[in-house]
């Protein structure tokens, strides 16, 4: 798998590889971020998925990939912090607002500051139609966000703050795309920095997290049923960010990052599909920009 990696690197084959796993990642994200909300609390289902994926990471990160360098391991010190921002304030985010409000802001927020932050870190050019669909993504997703608003009732005393924490973590998810990007393109063998990223992520920190809010409530949750939500959301973990980092390895991180943001779109289809939520015409042209935009990026390139 690793000579396939090296020998597609910055080709047209490559290009064509990054782009699908980006879909993919975008669709496993969708379904990833639907496991966070229901019936558990976030802060639980999250220590259950990183708890899942960990794990499961631990014994390939252990006998399967070469052993991290030292610079590379200074790589994921760095990987634990900024994720562990992320993903506290995506939590702290959901317990303020509702979901299909908090997660477009987020995805809404990501792209053009990735676009920015790989331009400037690995000198990526966008295309002036890349740049026009890549803020059509944006936009859309954001309009979707509003549209969203006009039907929550409950929790609309803390939603400014939601929304504030949203586009605070809209800039972290910014941030690690960034960073991760640079942490596997450093690494000599990528899939030494998935397998020890996995590792890192889901055992040092929510986990335990988990645990101790856990342990406090009155009415603790079965954990048989809950640890089974974690283990299906650490499969999906692996496809949604693994593909999502082999996909800046092969080809260009903004458009990776803005072709991952199609999951507002899978979300909503799936939603549609399998729950029999209602869309309306004003979701389905919003989703139909927002798959606009994504083909823009890849057209103007």
């Amino acid at each position: 798998m690793t000579d396939w990696v090296y020998s597609i690197e910055g080709t047209q084959a490559g290009h064509f590889a990054a782009m699908a796993l980006a879909l993919t990642s975008a669709l496993a994200h969708a379904i990833f971020g639907a496991l966070q909300k229901g019936r558990y609390d976030p802060w639980l289902v999250r220590g259950a998925i990183d708890i899942s994926y960990g794990l499961m990471a631990l014994p390939i990160a252990l006998f399967f990939v070469p052993r991290p360098t030292p610079e590379l391991w200074l790589i994921l010190v760095g990987v634990f912090f900024i994720h562990a921002a992320y993903k506290t304030a995506m939590g702290m985010a959901y317990m303020r607002g509702a979901y299909t409000v908090v997660y477009p802001v987020v995805r809404g927020t990501a792209p053009i500051v990735t676009i920015v932050g790989a331009g400037l870190v690995f000198g990526e050019y966008f295309e002036p139609l890349q740049w026009v669909g890549a803020l059509l993504v944006s936009l859309a997703i954001m309009a979707l966000a509003a549209v969203n608003l006009r039907g929550v009732t409950l929790g609309r005393d803390t939603l400014k703050q939601a929304l504030w924490l949203a586009v605070f973590t809209g800039f972290l998810t910014s941030l690690y795309t960034v960073y991760d990007a640079y942490g596997i393109r450093l690494a000599a063998d990528p899939f030494t920095f998935l397998a020890w990223f996995f590792v890192i992520d889901g055992l040092l920190l929510f986990p335990w997290v988990a645990l101790i809010r856990w342990k406090r409530m009155e009415n603790r949750p079965a954990p048989v049923p809950l640890l089974f939500r974690g283990w299906i959301g650490g499969l999906l973990g692996f496809v949604s960010f693994g593909s999502a980092m082999l996909a800046t390895r092969l080809d260009k991180v903004g458009e990776a990052a803005v072709l991952r943001e199609t999951s507002t779109v899978f979300a909503a289809a799936i939603g549609w599909i399998f729950l029999r939520e209602a869309v309306g015409p004003v979701r389905a042209a919003l989703m139909a920009a927002i798959a606009l935009g994504a083909v823009l990026v890849e057209m103007g390139g």
